[in-house]
C-alpha cells in the first residue's frame, strides 16, 4: 500500500497497516519518506528501535515507544493517549512472549494514529544461536479525538 491510499480503507485498518510499514522500514530514510506519505493521508506515525534480552528489555522499549510517540506528534501528551500507546505496546510485545522470552532481540517498532484509531507494531529478529527466527506482532486501541 502506498501512504496516499490510506484515504481508501478504514481508519482501522489504515494506523494498522501504517504501523506494520514503519516496524518494517529499513532506514531513518525510508521511515521519514513513509511518514511524510502518511502525513498527505491523514495517519501520523513514528517508529522506534529496539532490542537486547527480550524480557528484561521490555520496560525500557514501552518507554521508548511512548517518548517516540509523544516526540512525533503521535498522540497527545494526555493521560487517554498515552495508556493507550503503552498498552498496545505491551499487548504486541506480549504476542511475540511465547517466541521470543530468552533469547536476544532488535527489531522496530512502528506506532500511528488515523482519527481514534491507534496502532503498534513490533517486527523482531529472535536469536536462536545462527538460526534466527522473525517475529510481527499488532495490536490496536482506540483513542479520543484531540
Amino acid at each position: 500500500m502506498q501512504a496516499s491510499d490510506a484515504h481508501h480503507e478504514r481508519p482501522s485498518a489504515a494506523a494498522a497497516r501504517a504501523a506494520v510499514q514503519m516496524a518494517m522500514s529499513t532506514s531513518r530514510d525510508q521511515e521519514r519518506e513513509l511518514k511524510r506519505g502518511f502525513t498527505e493521508a491523514g495517519v501520523k506515525a513514528a517508529a522506534v528501535d529496539i532490542g537486547g534480552p527480550f524480557v528484561q528489555s521490555i520496560a525500557k522499549a514501552v518507554e521508548n515507544i511512548l517518548v517516540a510517540a509523544k516526540r512525533e506528534g503521535v498522540i497527545a501528551p494526555s493521560h487517554p493517549h498515552e495508556g493507550a500507546v503503552t498498552g498496545a505496546a505491551r499487548e504486541a510485545l506480549a504476542q511475540l512472549m511465547p517466541r521470543a522470552a530468552g533469547f536476544n532481540v532488535g527489531g522496530k517498532v512502528g506506532v500511528a494514529r488515523c482519527g481514534e484509531h491507534l496502532s503498534v507494531a513490533v517486527f523482531l529478529e529472535i536469536g536462536l544461536l545462527h538460526l534466527d527466527d522473525v517475529g510481527l506482532a499488532v495490536a490496536h486501541r482506540a483513542v479520543p479525538a484531540e
